[in-house]
């Protein structure tokens, strides 16, 4: 379906990103890796798929090594066709507590680098007027929780700039969309599911339980292998007027009076319906309130009313 696309795929030596590149990969992409620490491992594990593949080390906290980054790929396969923004890292604090440096890391690596890196993608993929444009946000992109300050906030922003992509972009071949997952087990989750233990005592097993009972009643991680074939199809032609959406699938409390046992489906502006603005975006929530007010919700994003 991919042949003769190129995609890259930042943060991708492990977890969500590496899932994303061999989903890509499998489906004929030529793939452009770029991460922290060994790539040479993730890059056999693409290259035993079939395709070509190649590595740029940017410090994605840099946007002249984004820079260089987009024209060595593009240098060596002929394009960037598709546009994995995946790169991010975490910090665990309160605000009050929370280091200023790690602050601007985060915002920097998790949010700005997808500015710099749409930024640098865009006009080829204008030209050519086809282009694929995937965020990893979270569904801390649509939600808070304590201690989570810059990574809620680097979160939100990521939906707000596919939003604006995506319009800026709709009459045209180039798509962008946002994915926003749960508990997926990463390197960067595993830290959490560690600490965890050690603060309260527990064996890793335990922790990791009370970690998804909190918030996923299937009490399983989402894996990165199922968000690479979510972005396999965005880069479809299923998903040629998919624009500016986000897709999550998430569990929580529901804090309000609409705790009773009953199903519904609600349509939402999701830019805010009534500013006046052309809007990207709307979504469709099922959700299903249980007793105790927990609220199993799923959530598509389309750029037009939905007929259900």
């Amino acid at each position: 379906m991919l042949k003769g696309k190129t995609a890259l795929v930042t943060g991708s030596t492990s977890g969500i990103g590496l899932g994303i590149a061999k989903a890509l990969a499998k489906q004929g992409a030529n793939i452009v890796l770029n991460g922290f620490g060994d790539h040479a491992g993730p890059e056999a594990e693409i290259a035993a798929l079939g395709a070509k593949v190649a590595y740029h080390g940017a410090d994605m906290s840099k946007p002249p090594e984004i820079e260089a980054m987009v024209k060595f790929a593009q240098e060596k396969f002929g394009s960037v066709d598709i546009l994995v923004n995946n790169a991010g890292i975490q910090h665990v604090a309160r605000i009050e507590n929370f280091p200023i440096e790690l602050w601007d890391a985060i915002i920097a690596i998790n949010l700005s680098s997808a500015f710099h890196a749409s930024r640098a993608v865009l006009p080829a993929m204008q030209k050519a007027n086809w282009g694929r444009i995937i965020n990893v946000a979270s569904v801390h992109g649509l939600v808070g929780s304590a201690e989570k300050s810059a990574y809620v906030a680097a979160k939100h922003g990521i939906v707000g700039l596919t939003k604006v992509t995506a319009l800026e972009n709709a009459q045209s071949g180039v798509t962008c969309n946002a994915i926003c997952p749960g508990w997926v087990l990463t390197p960067l989750v595993q830290k959490q599911v560690d600490a965890k233990a050690e603060t309260l005592g527990l064996t890793n097993q335990a922790a990791t339980e009370l970690l998804l009972g909190e918030k996923e009643p299937s009490m399983q991680f989402t894996t990165p292998e199922e968000l690479g074939e979510l972005a396999v199809f965005f880069c479809s032609k299923a998903a040629n007027n998919v624009r500016g959406g986000h897709t999550v699938h998430t569990v929580s409390d529901y804090n309000n009076n609409d705790t009773d046992n009953h199903g519904y489906w609600g349509v939402n502006g999701a830019n805010g319906a009534g500013d006046g603005e052309p809007h990207i975006g709307p979504h469709v929530v099922l959700r299903h309130a249980e007793p105790g007010g927990r609220v199993i919700s799923m959530r598509w994003s389309f750029p037009a009313m939905l007929c259900i």
